[in-house]
């Protein structure tokens, strides 16, 4: 996916490098991993961000800007950029037009994962918990792995680490097609499921790209596939994936679990069968079915790495998470504030369902962002429908990363089908201080408020929690005085 003659890129050879979006999370993380690499690094965005932090600590210069001044200001040999910078941005055709050789950031994250034992990790939903599980079993087992990942990892600190060791443990991105360019070693498929709409225009577009993902794997590699998933069984179903491992729900899988429960307070313990065969109980520190499932894979992963059931297991059950991955952000009048990037109705559905397992019969309040506006636009009716079981429903506006907004698209579409369906309990908020004015109005003590979205909802739990303090202390106040 080359664009048509460019040269081949010599990652290991000493280069200076300039990254267009460096602050999202898988430019962040490639940015890490060739600063470790030895490479002068540099980088732009229009937007800060969390990762922006690490990179300045280890000294890479970033820009609050896109500017083809850059170039002079640092003369990068290579520029990097993410697909949503345009190809004509005056700083790209500027670039070539000095002759600096220009690539998208998984041409370059491939070329160092195609050099190792590369575990490859794709899908529309759970990729990032997944990897990061595989990374942190990895770096248990002192295999010292390379790793390369979609959020940061609360157990090493980081979205990406430079490792000595053989494999490299990678998420890869099928938003853009991209992660055709990777030949993993050992393949992950969490699921397979219409996403991205921008890029594929149908479910079938979808299963084909991950179709041909699958078949650039290395000769020999397994591909650990979860066979709960109708897209992902459409693929085992055509017979055409080699080495095929599924997983899944019960002990006739090649990696099956059996016996899931989910605790109260959260948390999921379940008995792993390989091949039929018992390997073991597996506890986790996460809740709900999906992860119950991600575990799984990664311990399927995790032998086709060579690493022991036992010591799989054991790494896992101290695993802390994903950052944004149904993080708790903390407590405040006897209300529970957690945070999720879900940002399609399936994954939101699957963090409301894990938040109602682990703390039954307790009210649930979701704050919703919707990312994008082709997103929304597809799919506002399945939103209305899976945020509809909350006790209350508050949507933000939609988070646009970089799309141009479509006439007549905005959150009211999600709203109004909630109102068709008798939810008038719903509101649109028209900013972050409004949606958590109207948290702090209605959330009592042993109700759960989640805020859900893949853009900077995050920020937004940490403002609710301090509302609900101030509540508390103006209300402790007057009692006092009363």
């Amino acid at each position: 996916m080359r664009a048509e003659g460019q040269a081949f890129i010599d990652v290991n050879s000493r280069l200076d490098i300039h990254l267009m979006g460096i602050g999202g999370a898988g430019m962040s993380g490639l940015a890490l991993l060739l600063d470790a690499m030895g490479h002068r690094v540099s980088g732009c965005d229009m937007e800060s961000s969390f990762y922006m932090n690490r990179l300045r600590q280890n000294g890479v210069s970033i820009e609050m800007s896109h500017s083809k001044e850059h170039l002079d200001t640092y003369k990068p040999g290579l520029i990097i950029h993410t697909s949503a910078i345009a190809q004509d941005h005056p700083e790209l055709v500027e670039a070539r037009k000095r002759g600096i050789r220009v690539a998208r950031r998984a041409e370059i994250l491939s070329a160092i994962f195609n050099e190792k034992k590369g575990v490859g990790i794709a899908g529309t939903h759970g990729k990032t918990t997944t990897s990061s599980m595989i990374s942190f079993v990895s770096e248990s087992a002192c295999q010292k792995p390379t790793v390369a990942i979609g959020g940061e990892l609360s157990d090493i600190g980081c979205n990406a680490k430079l490792g000595d060791g053989e494999y490299m443990v990678a998420e890869l991105d099928e938003s853009d097609g991209s992660f055709e360019l990777f030949r993993p070693s050992v393949t992950v498929v969490t699921n397979v499921d219409w996403d991205h709409i921008d890029h594929y225009p149908t479910f079938d577009s979808v299963v084909e790209a991950f179709g041909r993902f699958i078949a650039g794997s290395k000769p020999g590699a397994p591909v650990i596939i979860c066979a709960e998933d109708a897209g992902a069984s459409r693929l085992l179903a055509s017979g055409e994936v080699a080495n095929a491992m599924p997983y899944g729900w019960g002990r006739h899988r090649r990696w099956g679990a059996e016996g899931a429960r989910f605790l109260d307070g959260g948390g999921s313990v379940f008995t792993a069968y390989k091949d039929g065969c018992l390997a073991g109980e597996t506890s986790i520190r996460l809740s709900g079915e999906h992860n119950v499932l991600n575990a799984l894979a990664a311990l399927a992963a995790a032998d086709a790495m060579g690493i022991p059931f036992e010591a799989a297991s054991g790494a896992l059950s101290v695993f802390k998470g994903a950052k944004r991955r149904l993080q708790a952000v903390g407590e405040a009048q006897g209300v529970l504030i957690y945070d999720d990037y879900g940002h399609h109705p399936r994954e939101i559905a699957a963090t409301m369902k894990a938040l109602s397992g682990a703390f039954k019969n307790r009210p649930l309040h979701v704050v919703f962002q919707p990312h994008r506006y082709t997103r929304t636009n597809a799919l506002f009716a399945d939103f209305a429908k899976v945020l509809g079981v909350a006790e209350r429903i508050y949507l933000l506006p939609i988070y646009s990363a970089d799309e141009t907004p479509i006439s007549g698209v905005s959150s009211f579409l999600i709203a109004d089908a909630l109102q068709a369906a008798g939810r008038a309990d719903s509101a649109v908020c028209g900013d972050f201080q409004e949606a958590a004015d109207m948290v702090c109005d209605n959330a009592r003590p042993g109700d759960i408020v989640l805020t859900i979205g893949a853009g900077n909802v995050e920020e937004l739990g940490g403002q609710i929690l301090g509302a609900l303090k101030r509540k508390a202390a103006i209300e402790d106040a007057a009692a006092v005085s009363a």
